[in-house]
């Protein structure tokens, strides 16, 4: 049984798990007060390691929801771990695609199309990502949905959100609190709302 038949078989004994940690398989962690919701044509790819609902502590409350749709993809391609409370949907048809590096807790993304996330990435609490509007502007020429790309090495402060057709370049910093709705250069310092590059030629550890 590959790794995702055995996901959906725990799904099928009971959707919340109750265990410390379900080690679905050597490259799936899945710590406990997780929901996990898969289609039946949903995908997943590890091909190093992926933890979910992940905790600083041991008594951490906070739930995380991972939402899966029909003919919806993850992609994992080095270690990533997305912390407690967080909650992710990968709807119809769209893709999810990570590198490496860590989303901390109250995460909250929607997937429609495609949102990509590169390697040695850091991204802090309470950030939103979305690649839809969910609505259309029928006065106007409107794309409700765009893909997000983010590049690598790229931090990501508190409270950050990011919008459909955004693409952040590697080493850049988004400052906590900023609407980024446009591209970033690589190597920059943006922050306010919208997002506006305050610094050039930027580097961080």
């Amino acid at each position: 049984m590959d790794m995702l038949n055995k996901l959906r078989f725990f799904l099928k004994l009971k959707n919340v798990y109750i265990l410390p940690m379900l080690r679905v398989s050597k490259k799936f962690m899945v710590y406990k007060k997780s929901e996990v919701s898969l289609a039946k044509t949903s995908k997943i790819t590890l091909k190093k390691a992926f933890y979910f609902n992940a905790k600083w502590t041991k008594n951490d409350p906070f739930p995380s929801i991972l939402a899966m749709h029909e003919n919806s993809k993850l992609v994992v391609h080095g270690e990533f771990s997305i912390y407690s409370g967080s909650r992710v949907y990968i709807n119809n048809g769209a893709s999810l695609i990570l590198g490496s590096g860590y989303i901390n807790n109250n995460f909250n993304l929607s997937c429609f199309e495609r949102i990509e996330i590169g390697d040695e990435v850091a991204i802090s609490e309470n950030v939103c990502i979305r690649d839809a509007d969910n609505h259309v502007i029928t006065s106007s020429e409107h794309r409700p949905t765009q893909p997000i790309k983010i590049g690598n090495k790229v931090w990501i402060g508190m409270n950050v959100t990011i919008l459909k057709g955004v693409t952040i370049g590697d080493g850049s910093i988004v400052a906590a609190g900023a609407v980024v709705n446009k591209d970033v250069p690589e190597r920059c310092l943006v922050g306010g709302v919208p997002a506006k590059v305050l610094k050039q030629n930027v580097t961080w550890n």
